[in-house]
């Protein structure tokens, strides 16, 4: 799972947070999936709020995330 990804590379990286940027990159385009299916009005404990998902989407655009 994605957010288990996640956490276990920041535990693992912890001076060094930016060698799990792609854990975060691919956790964010999960959660706009998420959202896009089930609405924002959708609940998941591994996902922030939509309009945060959406603000990070926005500075991090898709095209940036390669």
């Amino acid at each position: 799972h994605t957010a288990c990804s996640l956490h276990g590379c920041l535990n693992k990286n912890t001076y060094k947070p930016e060698r799990c940027d792609d854990y975060l990159k691919r956790l964010y385009v999960c959660c706009q999936n998420f959202y896009e299916n089930r609405g924002d009005k959708a609940e998941t404990p591994s996902c922030p709020m939509p309009s945060v998902v959406t603000r990070w989407m926005k500075k991090n655009a898709p095209e940036k995330l390669e």
